[in-house]
């Protein structure tokens, strides 16, 4: 362990102050495990107070490097619009429950990098993976990192790019683990607060004609599902003064199709933010929005007009009376298996290696590969969920993967509404994650997109159910 950070972790009650407040929690019985066991920190600052603290570290590569999120793309980048970051909020409750949220101006992060990040975050600073939640905004003007997308990306660039794409991932990884241990003994006494505003950009691409989205707009007759909640959470000193605040949004981060280095529009939301308000730090994270792009789109000034709007959301959610967050930080995660629907055959993938479509071939490469070593190809994959009870009314339930807004919707009708905040794109992105309704109309988000994750089938019919089972039972009934 850090020594500057070793007094944060000395014990600070007896165990049966602990065993008195844990009986306090109310959560379903099969949802408690030993994780709950809360950390009790030696300082002096008062018992019954909420302690944060943010940071950032500019992770924009120092050199031209593949770009991740269209497949056309055929080259490295080759300029910039806006500097990517990535952002910390510690938050650590007046029991000393802490959480560590991490947001990331990146397309996503796969298995291997959550893995490996999150085991020297435990090893280097006593995090455990449980108190940590990896919030990739899902730009798409951002660098490949590891093998996320590898039949897109990875599996198809030059060798001096893949070197170049490995060396970024290891950088990134220290600068994190780094952005951290600086952040934690920053923590200070803090009033925390949260509310829910709304902004309308989002469009469901699965049903409107992109070239007629400012007509249908106008006529009020855009169809399909959407989530236009902003949820915030703000972090404000002693003083007063807003330190930072962490809000989210459903909507693709699909502005642009360039090469130049861009955060897009979450990422000039945040920019805004900070302008707003000197002093604090920002940080976005996606929701439910893998069926949802903004539009129109296709312009950096639509880009900033996007980040603009949802950057007024949140201010004008922060100048108005907020909820006070009371009670306990109580973190949960849990991997569960996502089944996949019948696994083609050896003969399947020899004759997928030959496909024109390049995205096509490298998957059924990636699956021989495994045949050839002796190992099956799976029939399930190890799903991350994630939840935090953030006081006694928000209730944040992060997944992993490109989450269709069915969930959100179904999670906070089943939930308890605007207090159910739903991010995507979190702590693995592996795939789209369709409902059963998209799954079963198929499509990009239901279907079609599964090669260019590297998995090896559509998922079943059960996916929908399993993955809210997994929230409802880490939350309680």
């Amino acid at each position: 362990m850090n020594a500057r950070l070793r007094p944060h972790f000395a014990p600070r009650i007896h165990a049966w102050t602990a065993i008195a407040l844990l009986a306090c929690i109310d959560l379903a019985p099969m949802a408690f495990s030993a994780r709950f066991a809360p950390k009790f920190l030696n300082n002096s600052l008062a018992a019954n107070e909420w302690q944060a603290a943010a940071g950032s570290v500019k992770i924009t590569p120092a050199e031209p490097i593949w770009m991740a999120g269209y497949g056309s793309r055929n080259k490295p980048a080759e300029g910039l619009i806006s500097d990517l970051f990535a952002k910390v909020l510690v938050l650590r409750d007046p029991q000393g429950h802490q959480g560590v949220v991490l947001t990331l101006d990146l397309v996503g992060i796969d298995r291997k990098f959550s893995q490996s990040l999150c085991a020297r975050l435990e090893k280097e600073l006593s995090i455990q993976r449980h108190q940590v939640a990896l919030c990739a905004s899902h730009t798409h003007s951002g660098p490949v990192v590891g093998r996320n997308l590898a039949p897109m990306h990875y599996e198809l660039i030059p060798p001096d790019q893949q070197q170049k794409v490995d060396a970024y991932a290891a950088q990134l990884e220290a600068a994190l683990v780094q952005l951290v241990a600086g952040t934690i003994p920053k923590l200070e006494p803090v009033d925390l607060s949260w509310d829910s505003g709304t902004t309308s950009f989002a469009v469901n691409r699965r049903n409107n004609n992109e070239a007629k989205v400012t007509e249908l707009r106008t006529l009020g007759q855009l169809q399909g599902p959407f989530d236009h909640d902003v949820p915030v959470l703000a972090v404000r000193g002693k003083d007063g003064k807003l330190r930072s605040v962490l809000f989210g949004y459903a909507c693709h981060a699909t502005v642009l199709s360039l090469y130049d280095w861009c955060a897009d529009y979450p990422g000039f939301a945040q920019a805004e933010l900070e302008q707003l308000v000197p002093g604090c730090v920002a940080l976005f994270w996606a929701g439910c929005g893998a069926d949802q792009n903004p539009l129109p789109r296709r312009e950096v000034d639509l880009a900033r007009k996007y980040g603009r709007q949802l950057a007024h959301a949140v201010k004008e959610t922060l100048d108005r009376p907020m909820h006070p967050v009371s009670g306990q930080l109580l973190t949960q995660y849990a991997e569960v298996p996502i089944a996949f629907d019948a696994i083609p055959t050896r003969d399947y993938w020899v004759k997928e290696a030959d496909s024109t479509t390049a995205y096509v071939a490298a998957r059924a490469r990636m699956m021989l590969r495994e045949l050839d070593a002796g190992r099956a190809i799976p029939t399930s994959y190890p799903y991350p969920v994630a939840t935090w009870r953030i006081g006694w009314d928000v209730q944040w339930v992060v997944l992993g993967g490109e989450v269709v807004v069915d969930y959100a919707l179904r999670l906070k009708r089943e939930r308890t509404n605007t207090r159910t905040w739903v991010a995507g794109y979190s702590n693995d992105v592996m795939a789209y994650i369709p409902s059963v309704r998209v799954l079963l109309e198929g499509g990009y988000e239901g279907s079609s997109s599964q090669p260019l994750y590297g998995q090896p089938a559509h998922w079943a019919p059960s996916i929908e159910n399993t993955i809210v089972r997994e929230v409802h039972r880490q939350l309680g009934q």
